[in-house]
């Protein structure tokens, strides 16, 4: 036997229940559905915006310290942020052959461009010279070392002397030529350590890895060290090219970049950097 109140207990919650469902399921459901369209539409949205406001840049190892300053203000003007990847021009040009997805392509010197171009690479008429290099002999500031010109080198006290590697790094190339046309390449080649890019090479002699670096006069900062510049006359002329890619889904804001540096704001920052503008062709 049971009471009135054991079917209550018993039985009365599973029709409670059943009801439950019937009103509150749907609801969840059209809610759940509502969440999903809402981060849907709008998730691609942002993650389109915040992609289009990059600028992914491959740029030679001696602008290092420049296009920090030229992509700060360039970010300032536009509101467009820039991400640089520095390294021996060389090495960035394989990557981009091998389809590295960078925007832009500011080198050390015009032949990689001139390459990229001839292979379909780069934007029609993107490719342009954007400056001069000019290279220095520098020694570090605890150098007690004493050098009044290049060919000083050739003492035994400066055992080893710190190049970028010439076949990927246009200032190594310009080095060599320069020592050769002094005469003193065959008499300090032995002592010749390589960096794999400009940055490294100066690396070397910040580290005591080396007693004097063949770097971009760009890479000295104000009273750091001893620098002696070398004559242009001794090598040939360190040109700049820089070219937008032709893959790039950023074109607008690529051609921003590239006219703000090439602007008389984005001149004077180059110049102040130890750059020079090159003549017109």
């Amino acid at each position: 036997m049971f009471s009135f109140n054991d079917k209550l207990v018993r039985w009365g919650p599973v029709p409670r229940l059943a009801a439950v469902k019937q009103l509150f399921l749907p609801a969840v459901c059209l809610l759940l559905i509502s969440l999903v369209l809402v981060s849907c539409q709008s998730e691609p949205s942002g993650t389109g915006q915040d992609q289009a406001s990059n600028l992914t840049i491959a740029a030679a190892a001696n602008l290092t310290d420049a296009f920090a300053e030229v992509g700060a203000r360039f970010t300032s003007k536009t509101g467009i942020k820039v991400v640089f990847s520095f390294g021996a021009t060389a090495d960035l040009a394989k990557q981009i052959e091998n389809g590295a997805p960078f925007d832009v392509f500011a080198a050390a010197d015009t032949e990689h461009v001139e390459q990229l171009e001839a292979k379909g690479l780069l934007t029609p008429g993107s490719r342009m010279i954007y400056a001069r290099g000019r290279l220095v002999m520098w020694l570090p500031p605890s150098s007690a070392l004493k050098a009044d010109r290049i060919q000083d080198i050739t003492a035994k006290s400066f055992e080893r002397i710190a190049i970028a590697k010439p076949d990927v790094a246009p200032y190594g190339r310009a080095t060599v030529e320069s020592l050769k046309a002094l005469g003193i390449w065959n008499e300090i080649e032995s002592r010749v350590i390589y960096g794999q890019n400009v940055s490294q090479t100066k690396q070397y002699v910040s580290t005591g890895n080396a007693e004097v670096a063949f770097i971009p006069l760009a890479l000295v900062k104000t009273g750091e060290g001893r620098y002696i510049e070398v004559s242009d006359e001794l090598h040939q002329p360190i040109d700049q090219a820089l070219g937008i890619m032709k893959e790039s889904t950023r074109q607008a804001a690529a051609r921003q970049f590239v006219d703000f540096l090439l602007s008389p704001e984005g001149r004077e920052l180059m110049t102040e950097k130890g750059y020079r503008i090159p003549p017109p062709k």
